[in-house]
């Protein structure tokens, strides 16, 4: 499987940026996309996660800031992000997780490579 995320980049404070992900090399449905980020100095962190029911997770840093949604397409997902802060600022990774039953309930993760986005006037 592979995570192909695009949509970073240079936005002032206060402006608005959308990343998606898009999954390829499975015809399983992806249980769980979502975005994880780290800033620089720090530990990767999660920002948000969607089940493949529409269930949505949220940090509380972004919380009412940042939106995720499932795509059109099957295991996509996008990011809308506003009101951004400097403190956003960080490598944004899209990460997926397929559950499945083989004798018990087994987890699979599959990470992207990282898009930047800098926040900063």
């Amino acid at each position: 499987v592979q995570l192909q995320a695009c949509g970073g980049g240079l936005v002032q404070p206060g402006g608005s940026l959308r990343l998606s992900c898009a999954a390829s090399g499975t015809i399983f449905s992806l249980d769980v996309m979502g975005w994880y980020r780290q800033a620089p100095s720090r530990e990767r962190e999660l920002v948000a996660n969607i089940t493949s029911g529409g269930i949505a997770n949220y940090a509380g840093s972004v919380q009412g800031r940042f939106t995720i949604s499932r795509g059109n397409a099957k295991n996509t997902i996008n990011l809308q992000m506003n009101s951004l802060k400097p403190e956003d600022t960080a490598v944004y990774y899209c990460k997926a997780r397929r559950i499945y039953y083989s004798g018990g309930y087994h987890e699979t993760d599959y990470w992207g490579q990282g898009t930047e986005v800098t926040v900063s006037s």
